[in-house]
């Protein structure tokens, strides 16, 4: 496989991984009971989980290497945002604790890879 081939395999790997993830947050989120306070729980990792895969998508087109770059953190800031929420739901609701743990686990594995697409685009100038 060329370089060309292997590259844009791996964006489309990371972009359909962050697509199942948003999801996999709209599954989990429909799960959860919906009152004065989780409501607004439910509205923030709605709004954090699914901007991860919006975001990557955004840089996979960006418009120069500083877009790129600044698409690319967004969305690392927001996978850190969503496992803020997931722990706050987590504490909230502790019968979802599992399944938040499961969806901080992944978040957290996008957040690595996120941040090292920024260090190695970084390192390249």
């Amino acid at each position: 496989m060329s370089n060309d081939q292997e590259s844009s395999k791996k964006k489309y790997d990371l972009e359909e991984r962050t697509a199942r993830y948003a999801e996999m947050i709209v599954d989990f989120s429909k799960k959860l009971p919906h009152d004065t306070i989780t409501k607004p729980l439910i509205n923030q990792i709605i709004r954090s989980g699914t901007s991860i895969g919006a975001n990557y998508s955004e840089a996979d087109e960006a418009s120069s290497k500083k877009d790129f770059i600044n698409k690319i953190c967004i969305a690392n800031k927001e996978a850190k945002e969503t496992k803020y929420w997931l722990r706050i739901i987590s504490h909230a609701l502790p019968q979802h604790e599992d399944e938040a743990r499961n969806l901080w686990r992944e978040a957290q594995e996008l957040n690595l890879i996120l941040a090292a697409i920024v260090r190695n685009s970084r390192n390249k100038s």
